[in-house]
């Protein structure tokens, strides 16, 4: 089963093969519904004919009760009897909630008892109905408890979807928007079609390999299934635009790596200046203090202007202590400090904010490669991760950053900031199908709690939710 039926059986409960057997076995039904309702309408006009021996059935009935009004004392008996279940029935009628009137064992309302037996019924019925009540007013609150229980325990994975929902809606609805345009321009899958989809890939941020590759597969994909419909193509293009993506990251780890003995976690985040390299490092650690761990932060970049300063008022909102020097202090100085203070002090985590921007780009580079021999000169297993930050608005410009940054730093994950205010996402599909780094971190918004572990079907169906989830809902 490939990624796009792995997401559409996971969140809509049915994938395409049980789909093709649904709507088949729905054809089956309405046919059939169809040759009884025929049936049907045949017998009612063979029953529309009045039958004299039904009239005369009624007529014998009539008489029948007529001749039996008289015994008094039978009936009374009989209503008697007839008052207690009458009682449990008014108790059934008033949980129920239904209105329908209630009669006796011979068919004559209730209303018609004497009034003697009435009041004995009222009184019964005013007894048993704090008992009633009682055991109502008691019985909601443990289920009330209970279903609080689940809710809470179902609470995250739900909101952590619809962090990913709402965070991707711009950049979905943006695809969705080229999408419907493409359709509509749809009359056969010829030269035209194909010229039309890589152009339609291009602009959604997917990347040039990625656009020629789906648009040659799908060639043969596209005959294959036989799709001449709009939305049998749609459908095909999104299974193997989603199908493509699963299968490069078969062997991807989104998930950040620790250290595995006692010594500090280091991460080291690298980008150009504006990508959100601050805040991610200010937002993961709340993340990590919350949890219970001890933090510090290195403020290494020393270069740009009130970077030192922001990173030190992150620390205080986080309560998390930061280890800085003066503007234009050489970066692995400050670095070689925080590594040692992190040893002495026994911190859990260290996290190391650096310089997005030198005089030229290979003094940069040059610069990320001396802290990082510091860093492992001190502990030979360190960095565990080289997270790369990437402004997930800048699109094809963020892909050209990461093969910049990764020929020299080898960067180990990539952390996506501000896709909730951008229309790019599409950019995840290039980093992993020409780059092959894996995301490890998103930021969906703009709360402390907004940056996010990366969770490729979680994405995937964010980015893609109603073409997946569409077609089941028709």
């Amino acid at each position: 089963m490939g990624l796009f039926d792995r997401i559409k059986k996971a969140f809509t409960g049915k994938d395409d093969s049980e789909e093709k057997d649904l709507e088949s076995k729905s054809q089956e039904e309405t046919t059939q519904e169809s040759d009884k309702t025929s049936e049907t309408t045949e017998q009612t006009d063979e029953t529309d004919v009045p039958k004299k021996s039904d009239e005369e059935i009624s007529v014998e009935s009539k008489v029948d009760d007529k001749d039996e009004e008289p015994v008094e004392n039978s009936q009374v008996d009989e209503i008697s009897e007839d008052t207690e279940s009458d009682s449990s029935d008014l108790k059934q009628a008033d949980e129920t909630e239904f209105t329908e009137p209630i009669e006796s064992s011979q068919g004559e309302p209730v209303s018609e008892i004497p009034e003697s037996q009435q009041n004995e019924t009222e009184d019964e019925n005013s007894v048993e109905e704090p008992i009633t009540e009682e055991p109502e007013s008691k019985e909601p609150e443990p289920v009330d408890e209970e279903n609080n229980e689940e809710s809470t325990e179902d609470s995250e994975p739900k909101d952590d979807l619809k962090e990913y929902d709402e965070g991707l809606k711009k950049s979905r609805n943006s695809f969705g928007a080229r999408f419907n345009r493409f359709l509509a321009n749809f009359r056969s899958v010829d030269e035209d079609f194909f010229d039309d989809l890589e152009e339609l890939l291009i602009e959604s941020d997917v990347g040039y390999e990625t656009a020629m590759r789906i648009s040659d597969e799908l060639r043969e994909e596209v005959k294959l299934e036989n799709a001449k419909k709009k939305s049998d193509v749609s459908n095909v293009i999104v299974k193997k635009l989603v199908d493509m993506y699963g299968e490069e990251g078969k062997e991807e780890d989104n998930s950040l790596k620790f250290s595995t003995d006692k010594t500090p976690t280091i991460f080291l985040f690298v980008g150009v200046n504006g990508a959100g390299k601050t805040t991610t490092v200010g937002k993961l650690a709340h993340r990590y203090q919350q949890q219970g761990k001890k933090v510090l932060l290195a403020a290494a970049d020393t270069f740009r202007a009130g970077a030192i300063e922001q990173l030190q008022e992150w620390g205080k909102r986080d309560g998390v202590p930061v280890q800085a020097s003066k503007a234009h202090t050489d970066p692995a100085s400050v670095v070689y400090d925080a590594v040692e203070r992190a040893i002495k002090e026994e911190f859990d985590v260290l996290l190391v904010d650096t310089a997005g921007r030198l005089q030229n780009k290979e003094g940069l580079m040059r610069e990320l490669e001396k802290i990082k021999r510091v860093i492992t000169r001190e502990l030979p297993d360190a960095p565990q991760e080289v997270l790369l930050v990437l402004d997930g608005s800048t699109g094809q410009n963020a892909l050209s950053q990461a093969k910049q940054f990764n020929e020299t730093t080898k960067v180990s994950g990539i952390v996506l900031t501000k896709l909730d205010g951008s229309s790019q996402g599409g950019i995840v599909l290039a980093i992993r199908n020409e780059l092959h780094i894996p995301v490890k971190l998103v930021g969906l918004g703009e709360q402390m709690d907004d940056l996010r572990d990366f969770d490729p079907e979680k994405f995937i169906y964010g980015l893609f939710k109603e073409l997946i989830v569409g077609a089941s809902n028709k």
